[in-house]
């Protein structure tokens, strides 16, 4: 067997020889149900007739859902490689790490080992900061050493990126892989691979192990063919591992209710308290932003941070809100500083430029809410009331400040005008989880 090519999807004419290889049709219509094997749509509006040139049929099915990977037709075939046993179980390990876990770590750390073990999922439940992938590193040490294949998934590409480095380093003997839309990496049989949740739509039946890493970040929480696509490329006899500090409301009542398999950690390894965010009235900052000014309350503490020498992150609920304010900022001195979107190509540079030092202050949307570490950064949020801020949303921004075991400390704060239930539960969310570290005797302030 080509190892190379297992578990892979190929289309049908991406590929010469076909020896060795399976396939299933792509589109299975039967009736008015209808399912694309590839990505799971089965919604009817999202399937359409066409000429096909691959058939000559003039009404051939195609699915639209997945028209962006290629179009796949009802004529055409997926081919893969049985997801066969290809490595050999090792008694030794290959993790290389020397750090060493705090006891909120070690409870959750056994508990993913224990997940491997008996390939069945679990939900790792642990706050922003507390060092989720230290915990899974058992965990994946375990699975390789038993001869299997695991991915680390995630939403978000600035996740993936974050990840890859890290994971390369403590596993540095391991064929690694990271896949997301613009990257230059081609899977060619890694047994580790890093990638964004969508990639997982070209695998069948590849990975003994699947960590799905910030499973309620957009757009996995609010997309069921991504969900298909995990469970796909999942071996029948794998199991998914789910790795988040904001569970939604559904997976919150499973775990009360004992329906969901889970561990918490309430506490960063540092044993400090997670920052509490303040929030701060600015009145109607969109009105003043009309006459390009911005609240004094927001500038006299940006401007304090920076004196002190803490790098500031302003988060904002609109791209074009954030230019106004960042072109207000530099004429106002603030500079050097960037703002970045999802839209913008630079902004894996901008994020390393906010690293390294070479900035003190970032201004984004959303897109850095999760994922990303800075040193002694303080967070502010423009507007905190915008919809687009939700409770998890707004635990997940809080949690950029005080990760560092250096600074574990930081300031967080909510500019608004006028108070949402998600500000309030958000701050709610993380007061519960101080409490409950202070309860289990992990926190030590």
């Amino acid at each position: 067997m080509d190892t190379k090519m297992e578990g892979k999807l190929f289309i049908e004419g991406e590929i010469l020889d076909t020896t060795g290889m399976q396939h299933i049709q792509a589109i299975k219509a039967e009736g008015h149900r209808k399912l694309c094997f590839r990505c799971g749509n089965n919604k009817e509006e999202l399937f359409f007739r066409a000429p096909c040139s691959h058939c000559g049929s003039s009404n051939c099915l195609y699915c639209r859902n997945c028209i962006i990977m290629g179009k796949i037709t009802e004529c055409k075939n997926l081919y893969f490689h049985l997801s066969e046993k290809s490595f050999i179980s090792s008694s030794e390990g290959y993790l290389s790490w020397e750090g060493e876990l705090s006891p909120g770590q070690r409870t959750a750390s056994d508990r993913v080992l224990q997940a491997v073990n008996d390939r069945k999922p679990l939900l790792l439940w642990a706050v922003a900061g507390s060092g989720k992938t230290e915990m899974m590193f058992r965990g994946m040490d375990e699975a390789l050493k038993r001869g299997g294949r695991i991915c680390i998934a995630s939403p978000r590409v600035d996740v993936c990126l974050e990840l890859y480095p890290r994971l390369q380093e403590v596993f540095p003997s391991v064929e690694m892989v990271c896949l997301y839309g613009d990257s230059d990496d081609v899977y060619n049989g890694e047994r580790f691979v890093v990638a964004t949740t969508h990639q997982l739509i070209r695998f069948y039946e590849a990975f003994d192990i699947i960590f799905i890493d910030e499973v309620d970040a957009f757009p996995y929480a609010k997309d069921p063919f991504l969900e298909y696509a995990v469970k796909k490329a999942q071996l029948t006899s794998g199991c998914s591992i789910y790795i988040t500090a904001t569970p939604d409301r559904k997976w919150q009542k499973e775990c009360d209710r004992g329906v969901r398999d889970f561990v918490k950690v309430p506490a960063r390894y540092h044993r400090k308290s997670l920052p509490v965010p303040r929030k701060v009235w600015i009145g109607d900052w969109k009105k003043a932003l009309v006459k390009r000014r911005i609240s004094p309350k927001i500038l006299e503490w940006t401007r304090k941070k920076l004196d002190e020498g803490c790098s500031v992150l302003l988060f904002f609920p609109e791209i074009k809100v954030m230019l106004k304010v960042a072109e207000i900022l530099e004429k106002l001195g603030f500079g050097p500083l960037e703002n970045v979107h999802s839209a913008d190509s630079e902004r894996k540079e901008k994020v390393q430029k906010m690293r390294d030092g070479s900035i003190k202050l970032l201004c984004t949307t959303t897109i850095l809410e999760r994922g990303v570490t800075f040193t002694n950064v303080q967070v502010g949020v423009f507007g905190s009331e915008g919809r687009i801020f939700t409770e998890s949303a707004l635990v997940q921004i809080s949690g950029r400040a005080g990760r560092k075991f250096d600074f574990p400390k930081g300031d967080v704060i909510f500019f608004h005008h006028g108070t949402s239930k998600n500000m309030t539960l958000a701050i709610s969310q993380i007061k519960m989880m101080n409490r409950l570290g202070i309860q289990q005797e992990l926190l030590d302030e």
